[in-house]
């Protein structure tokens, strides 16, 4: 977890989208969460891959087919999602600097370097309260947060522009037939 990456963002932003879309019936496409963020629909697949590869999503195919959340909003949390798209690294690295003092020419002392370094005790708690921060917050409690925050027909909207992303995939595909034949 050194740094939270743009995806880890623009991947919880998607799945927030899934859970909009659930109230369409339909899955929602790659491309369409991309274009719905103004984002390349390339960059989208990719998060989807590793969300896919972690049970947070899953893929229905055919047309009018997309991504669906894997198991309930209420199940999936911040940092699974974290950890799926970013892996899981660690928040500080030590160095081992303490015992390159220039006091100690080539002895380090014992007392330098044993036990864990002072600065990597406070990491290593910062990191544990960090996940554990992450690890409370699911994407139902995030939806609701942010449903607190914009207008109430926001949700409606983003279902609606969903939605109506839906028959023009179908005609795209059922055009696609016909010129094939």
């Amino acid at each position: 977890m050194a740094h939270v990456s743009a995806g880890v963002e623009y991947a919880l932003h998607c799945l927030l989208y899934l859970i909009e879309a659930e109230g369409t019936g339909q899955p929602a496409s790659a491309r369409d969460l991309a274009e719905l963020q103004r984002i390349s629909p390339d960059y989208v697949a990719k998060l989807f891959t590793k969300l896919q590869k972690a049970g947070i999503v899953v893929a229905r195919e055919g047309i009018g087919g997309g991504f669906a959340l894997a198991r309930p909003a209420n199940e999936i949390t911040a940092l699974k999602v974290i950890e799926a798209v970013d892996g899981r690294k660690a928040l500080f690295e030590c160095k081992e600097i303490r015992g390159q003092c220039a006091l100690f020419g080539d002895r380090t002392p014992a007392w330098a370097q044993d036990g864990v370094c002072s600065i990597h005790a406070v990491m290593i708690e910062a990191e544990k309260r960090a996940r554990e921060v992450m690890a409370s917050y699911t994407l139902a409690a995030i939806s609701e947060r942010a449903a607190a925050k914009a207008p109430k027909e926001h949700a409606g909207e983003v279902r609606d522009w969903l939605a109506a992303r839906t028959p023009q995939r179908r005609r795209r595909g059922d055009l696609a037939k016909t010129e094939q034949r």
